[in-house]
């Protein structure tokens, strides 16, 4: 079976397919069993470079750490949503007045790398007379980009839609805002919600980057533990825990994504909608939220 994009291969393909698959794997095997090796003949597995994490107090610390990191990340991530709705709001605007500043703001919110960001917020704004602690240093400058790179998901959701969509809203009397809120922002955000997560993802890995501001976060603490002479210096069995720590938050966030993208795609159930002229449980639907936001609009001379 083939298609105009893709044909199936045959067998030369298929055998030759399977060779760079065996040849690939033998040399990511044969790199990580190289790196195993040397961690084990430079010692790296021994007792005395573990013994650091035997203490409570410890444990204790990247506790703290991950606390600070979560913190960070939950406000950076409401802000960014926040602001991305409001800059992809600004960008699909009709009027240039509005439209032009915020794309000029996104583009240059985008094209700032966030440490210098960071940098430029705690080490720069002191010269000015304004004393930033690093966790406002590292919210905003989060917020800042990722915001910034929402916003042109967002936007890019709605302008994939068709028109169709965006002219049957017109047709029922809605004005822009009723149709951008009612109609387009919804399935906006169900189609771009994976990308929408992995910016999140993104967000969550970021927070590292204020350790540089001494931001004391996970990546501050697997520093300030990877440089105790007198446990032998583990900095990589810090940077291991670390890692753990931060992979397995990620696949914690990656979970949650998947429930809600299924929740999402499923819709209402089909025994649970409501009869033609009623509602269910005093439930509104999308349906009716357009005849009342036409009806005022009548109301206030503003519907066609």
């Amino acid at each position: 079976m083939s298609s105009v994009l893709y044909d199936v291969p045959g067998p030369r393909a298929i055998a030759r397919n399977r060779i760079l698959a065996v040849v690939t794997i033998a040399i990511v095997g044969a790199f990580v069993g190289f790196i195993l090796w040397r961690m084990a003949v430079t010692g790296q597995f021994s007792y005395d470079k573990w013994y650091i994490f035997t203490y409570s107090t410890v444990w204790q610390r990247v506790i703290d750490g991950l606390v600070q990191t979560l913190a960070a990340f939950v406000a950076a991530a409401i802000g960014s949503l926040i602001l991305g709705f409001i800059l992809a709001v600004g960008k699909l605007s009709d009027h240039a007045v509005i439209r032009v500043p915020v794309t000029v703001v996104v583009e240059v919110m985008r094209a700032i790398p966030v440490l210098i960001f960071m940098m430029l917020l705690y080490y720069g704004m002191p010269t000015i007379g304004i004393r930033m602690e690093p966790y406002f240093a590292v919210v905003i400058a989060l917020i800042a980009y990722n915001g910034s790179v929402l916003a042109e998901v967002i936007r890019a959701g709605v302008e994939s839609l068709p028109n169709g969509q965006k002219e049957a809203g017109y047709a029922i009397g809605l004005r822009k805002t009723g149709v951008l809120r009612l109609i387009l922002m919804p399935q906006a955000i169900r189609a771009m919600l994976p990308v929408i997560i992995a910016q999140l993802v993104v967000t969550l890995k970021d927070t590292a980057l204020g350790s540089i501001i001494t931001y004391q976060e996970l990546l501050y603490v697997a520093k300030l533990l990877g440089t105790q002479a007198t446990y032998g210096s583990p900095i990589i069995q810090s940077a291991i825990v670390i890692a753990v720590v931060y992979i397995a938050m990620c696949l914690l966030l990656s979970w949650v994504a998947t429930i809600v993208e299924r929740r999402i795609s499923k819709g209402p159930k089909a025994g649970a909608a409501p009869k033609r002229g009623k509602m269910v449980g005093g439930e509104t639907s999308t349906t009716k939220l357009i005849a009342i936001q036409v009806g005022t609009d009548s109301e206030t001379g503003r519907a066609t």
